[in-house]
Protein backbone atom coordinates (compact mmCIF):
# COMPACT_ATOMS: atom_id res chain seq x y z
CA UNK A 1 0.00 0.00 0.00
CA UNK A 2 2.89 2.24 0.63
CA UNK A 3 4.31 1.73 -2.70
CA UNK A 4 0.58 2.31 -4.42
CA UNK A 5 0.47 5.65 -2.32
CA UNK A 6 3.96 7.03 -3.71
CA UNK A 7 3.38 6.16 -6.89
CA UNK A 8 0.00 7.96 -6.65
CA UNK A 9 0.75 11.26 -5.18
CA UNK A 10 4.05 10.98 -7.21
CA UNK A 11 2.05 10.69 -10.57
CA UNK A 12 -0.59 13.53 -9.04
CA UNK A 13 1.51 16.04 -8.50
CA UNK A 14 3.73 15.71 -12.08
CA UNK A 15 0.43 15.78 -13.71
CA UNK A 16 -0.39 18.98 -12.06
CA UNK A 17 3.41 20.55 -12.68
CA UNK A 18 3.37 19.00 -15.99
CA UNK A 19 -0.69 20.79 -16.48
CA UNK A 20 1.21 23.92 -16.05
CA UNK A 21 4.04 23.14 -18.63
CA UNK A 22 3.61 25.73 -21.59
CA UNK A 23 5.53 22.28 -23.53
CA UNK A 24 3.83 19.27 -21.71
CA UNK A 25 0.75 20.97 -21.71
CA UNK A 26 -0.37 23.03 -24.24
CA UNK A 27 1.87 22.22 -26.89
CA UNK A 28 1.14 18.40 -25.93
CA UNK A 29 -2.03 19.04 -27.63
CA UNK A 30 -1.60 21.52 -30.17
CA UNK A 31 1.36 19.85 -31.50
CA UNK A 32 -0.46 16.33 -32.75
CA UNK A 33 -3.51 18.67 -34.28
CA UNK A 34 -1.27 19.56 -36.88
CA UNK A 35 -0.32 15.79 -37.53
CA UNK A 36 -3.99 14.66 -37.17
CA UNK A 37 -5.31 18.11 -39.79
CA UNK A 38 -3.00 16.92 -42.21
CA UNK A 39 -3.39 13.55 -41.83
CA UNK A 40 -7.48 14.20 -42.46
CA UNK A 41 -7.13 16.19 -45.31
CA UNK A 42 -5.39 13.22 -46.53
CA UNK A 43 -7.53 10.44 -46.13
CA UNK A 44 -10.83 12.78 -47.01
CA UNK A 45 -9.68 12.69 -50.41
CA UNK A 46 -10.64 8.95 -51.75
CA UNK A 47 -14.36 9.20 -49.86
CA UNK A 48 -13.67 6.21 -47.63
CA UNK A 49 -15.65 7.14 -44.41
CA UNK A 50 -14.56 3.58 -42.76
CA UNK A 51 -10.65 4.92 -43.22
CA UNK A 52 -11.09 8.01 -41.99
CA UNK A 53 -12.68 7.22 -38.79
CA UNK A 54 -9.86 4.47 -38.77
CA UNK A 55 -7.42 7.30 -39.68
CA UNK A 56 -9.57 9.76 -36.69
CA UNK A 57 -8.19 6.73 -34.15
CA UNK A 58 -4.92 6.53 -35.32
CA UNK A 59 -4.41 10.27 -35.44
CA UNK A 60 -5.64 10.05 -32.15
CA UNK A 61 -3.36 7.75 -30.04
CA UNK A 62 -0.75 9.21 -31.95
CA UNK A 63 -0.72 12.63 -29.58
CA UNK A 64 0.08 10.17 -26.74
CA UNK A 65 3.09 8.56 -28.20
CA UNK A 66 4.28 12.03 -28.70
CA UNK A 67 3.68 13.36 -25.26
CA UNK A 68 6.00 10.52 -23.99
CA UNK A 69 9.11 10.00 -26.73
CA UNK A 70 10.57 13.79 -26.18
CA UNK A 71 9.58 14.08 -22.58
CA UNK A 72 11.05 11.25 -21.12
CA UNK A 73 14.11 11.20 -22.59
CA UNK A 74 14.80 14.42 -21.08
CA UNK A 75 13.09 13.64 -17.16
CA UNK A 76 16.53 13.08 -15.39
CA UNK A 77 18.19 15.93 -18.23
CA UNK A 78 15.77 17.83 -16.48
CA UNK A 79 16.38 16.80 -12.91
CA UNK A 80 19.96 17.52 -13.58
CA UNK A 81 19.88 20.83 -14.49
CA UNK A 82 17.60 22.06 -11.35
CA UNK A 83 19.99 20.43 -9.18
CA UNK A 84 17.74 17.46 -8.07
CA UNK A 85 18.63 14.39 -9.62
CA UNK A 86 21.22 13.49 -7.21
CA UNK A 87 18.65 14.36 -4.03
CA UNK A 88 16.32 11.93 -5.98
CA UNK A 89 18.97 9.22 -6.13
CA UNK A 90 20.11 9.92 -2.76
CA UNK A 91 16.90 9.27 -1.08
CA UNK A 92 15.19 6.23 1.00
CA UNK A 93 12.24 5.52 -1.86
CA UNK A 94 14.14 3.27 -4.20
CA UNK A 95 15.04 5.75 -7.92
CA UNK A 96 12.61 3.92 -10.41
CA UNK A 97 9.59 4.25 -8.20
CA UNK A 98 10.23 8.29 -7.88
CA UNK A 99 10.74 8.44 -11.88
CA UNK A 100 7.55 5.96 -12.91
CA UNK A 101 5.36 8.21 -11.96
CA UNK A 102 6.67 11.04 -13.73
CA UNK A 103 6.52 9.16 -17.77
CA UNK A 104 3.17 8.18 -16.61
CA UNK A 105 2.20 11.53 -16.11
CA UNK A 106 2.89 12.28 -19.51
CA UNK A 107 1.32 9.52 -21.15
CA UNK A 108 -1.99 11.03 -19.06
CA UNK A 109 -1.53 14.36 -20.33
CA UNK A 110 -1.33 12.63 -24.10
CA UNK A 111 -5.04 11.19 -23.13
CA UNK A 112 -5.73 14.80 -23.62
CA UNK A 113 -4.39 15.02 -26.91
CA UNK A 114 -6.28 11.94 -27.60
CA UNK A 115 -9.95 13.13 -26.60
CA UNK A 116 -9.18 16.59 -28.34
CA UNK A 117 -7.88 14.65 -31.82
CA UNK A 118 -11.03 12.83 -31.58
CA UNK A 119 -13.41 15.84 -30.75
CA UNK A 120 -11.39 18.17 -34.02
CA UNK A 121 -11.68 15.42 -36.45
CA UNK A 122 -15.96 15.10 -35.27
CA UNK A 123 -16.45 18.89 -34.97
CA UNK A 124 -14.17 20.27 -37.47
CA UNK A 125 -13.70 17.62 -40.45
CA UNK A 126 -17.39 16.25 -39.72
CA UNK A 127 -16.31 12.85 -39.29
CA UNK A 128 -18.79 10.42 -37.65
CA UNK A 129 -17.27 9.38 -34.42
CA UNK A 130 -18.86 6.17 -33.18
CA UNK A 131 -17.60 3.25 -31.18
CA UNK A 132 -18.74 -0.30 -30.86
CA UNK A 133 -17.45 -1.06 -27.53
CA UNK A 134 -17.23 2.09 -26.19
CA UNK A 135 -16.45 1.18 -22.34
CA UNK A 136 -13.85 -1.47 -24.10
CA UNK A 137 -12.29 1.48 -26.00
CA UNK A 138 -11.92 3.29 -22.72
CA UNK A 139 -10.02 0.73 -21.05
CA UNK A 140 -7.92 -0.14 -24.01
CA UNK A 141 -6.93 3.46 -24.42
CA UNK A 142 -5.89 3.84 -20.66
CA UNK A 143 -4.29 0.55 -21.06
CA UNK A 144 -2.40 1.53 -23.93
CA UNK A 145 -1.14 5.27 -21.92
CA UNK A 146 -0.34 3.21 -18.97
CA UNK A 147 1.62 1.04 -21.01
CA UNK A 148 3.47 3.97 -22.85
CA UNK A 149 4.50 5.15 -19.51
CA UNK A 150 6.30 2.11 -18.49
CA UNK A 151 8.29 2.50 -22.11
CA UNK A 152 9.15 5.95 -21.10
CA UNK A 153 10.21 4.84 -17.96
CA UNK A 154 12.88 2.67 -19.96
CA UNK A 155 14.15 5.62 -22.33
CA UNK A 156 14.51 7.89 -18.88
CA UNK A 157 16.94 5.58 -17.53
CA UNK A 158 18.33 4.74 -20.77
CA UNK A 159 19.51 8.55 -21.61
CA UNK A 160 20.68 9.72 -18.54
CA UNK A 161 24.33 9.76 -19.90
CA UNK A 162 23.28 11.54 -23.07
CA UNK A 163 23.57 15.85 -22.91
CA UNK A 164 21.58 15.68 -25.81
CA UNK A 165 18.49 13.33 -24.86
CA UNK A 166 15.88 15.44 -26.15
CA UNK A 167 17.22 14.60 -29.78
CA UNK A 168 17.17 10.82 -28.67
CA UNK A 169 13.61 11.03 -27.94
CA UNK A 170 12.65 12.96 -31.21
CA UNK A 171 14.41 10.17 -32.57
CA UNK A 172 12.07 7.19 -31.75
CA UNK A 173 8.91 9.20 -32.50
CA UNK A 174 8.14 9.45 -35.92
CA UNK A 175 9.71 5.52 -36.75
CA UNK A 176 7.47 4.33 -33.77
CA UNK A 177 3.92 6.26 -35.30
CA UNK A 178 5.27 3.66 -38.41
CA UNK A 179 6.29 0.74 -37.03
CA UNK A 180 3.55 0.04 -34.92
CA UNK A 181 0.26 0.60 -37.65
CA UNK A 182 -1.24 4.32 -35.79
CA UNK A 183 -1.44 5.00 -39.48
CA UNK A 184 -0.16 2.60 -42.13
CA UNK A 185 -1.11 -1.48 -41.23
CA UNK A 186 1.53 -3.40 -40.65
CA UNK A 187 0.45 -5.62 -43.85
CA UNK A 188 1.78 -2.49 -45.60
CA UNK A 189 4.97 -2.68 -44.53
CA UNK A 190 8.24 -5.57 -45.14
CA UNK A 191 7.86 -8.45 -43.54
CA UNK A 192 10.90 -7.60 -41.49
CA UNK A 193 9.01 -4.92 -40.06
CA UNK A 194 6.20 -7.31 -37.95
CA UNK A 195 9.14 -8.93 -35.57
CA UNK A 196 10.22 -5.08 -34.34
CA UNK A 197 6.34 -4.07 -34.00
CA UNK A 198 5.35 -7.42 -31.86
CA UNK A 199 8.10 -6.01 -29.56
CA UNK A 200 6.48 -2.73 -29.28
CA UNK A 201 3.78 -2.21 -26.59
CA UNK A 202 1.94 0.47 -29.04
CA UNK A 203 1.57 -1.93 -31.58
CA UNK A 204 -0.66 -3.91 -29.55
CA UNK A 205 -2.03 -0.58 -27.69
CA UNK A 206 -3.35 0.57 -31.41
CA UNK A 207 -4.50 -2.75 -32.35
CA UNK A 208 -6.72 -3.01 -28.58
CA UNK A 209 -8.13 0.69 -29.22
CA UNK A 210 -9.29 -0.34 -32.68
CA UNK A 211 -10.62 -3.56 -32.16
CA UNK A 212 -13.00 -2.28 -29.29
CA UNK A 213 -13.69 0.97 -31.78
CA UNK A 214 -14.62 -1.30 -35.17
CA UNK A 215 -16.26 -4.53 -33.17
CA UNK A 216 -13.19 -6.97 -32.65
CA UNK A 217 -11.93 -9.03 -29.86
CA UNK A 218 -9.32 -6.21 -27.82
CA UNK A 219 -8.65 -8.37 -25.00
CA UNK A 220 -5.50 -10.60 -26.29
CA UNK A 221 -4.08 -7.13 -27.45
CA UNK A 222 -5.02 -5.64 -24.49
CA UNK A 223 -3.07 -8.13 -22.40
CA UNK A 224 -0.32 -8.37 -24.67
CA UNK A 225 -0.03 -4.16 -24.43
CA UNK A 226 0.21 -4.66 -20.62
CA UNK A 227 2.64 -7.46 -20.89
CA UNK A 228 5.17 -6.00 -23.10
CA UNK A 229 4.93 -2.65 -21.20
CA UNK A 230 5.79 -4.58 -17.69
CA UNK A 231 9.08 -6.76 -19.84
CA UNK A 232 10.00 -2.77 -20.08
CA UNK A 233 9.48 -1.53 -16.94
CA UNK A 234 11.36 -4.77 -15.61
CA UNK A 235 14.16 -3.55 -17.40
CA UNK A 236 13.99 0.13 -16.58
CA UNK A 237 14.24 -0.99 -12.51
CA UNK A 238 17.55 -3.01 -13.36
CA UNK A 239 18.75 -0.31 -15.29
CA UNK A 240 18.17 2.46 -12.72
CA UNK A 241 19.69 0.17 -10.48
CA UNK A 242 22.77 -0.50 -12.39
CA UNK A 243 22.65 3.51 -13.27
CA UNK A 244 22.44 4.11 -9.20
CA UNK A 245 25.32 1.59 -8.34
CA UNK A 246 27.65 3.25 -10.87
CA UNK A 247 26.89 7.10 -9.90
CA UNK A 248 27.45 6.05 -6.45
CA UNK A 249 30.89 4.56 -7.12
CA UNK A 250 32.32 6.66 -10.03
CA UNK A 251 30.63 9.75 -8.64
CA UNK A 252 29.41 10.53 -12.70
CA UNK A 253 25.94 11.22 -11.67
CA UNK A 254 26.36 15.16 -12.84
CA UNK A 255 27.59 14.08 -16.08
CA UNK A 256 30.29 16.80 -15.64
Amino acid sequence: MKILRLVAVGWWLQLKNRSRSSFDGLLSILYPLFFATTIFFLYRQNGDEAALVSAAVGASLMGVWSAVSTSASTTLQGERRQGTLELLVAAPTPFSLVILPATVSMATIGLWSFIVTLLWGRFAFGIPISFDQPLVFVIAAVVMTFSLGLVGFLQAMASVRYRAAWALGTLFEFPVWLVCGFLVPLSSLPDWVTPIAYLLPPTWGVSAVRAAAFGGSPWRDIALCLATGAIYAAIGVALSRRLVDSARGNATLALT
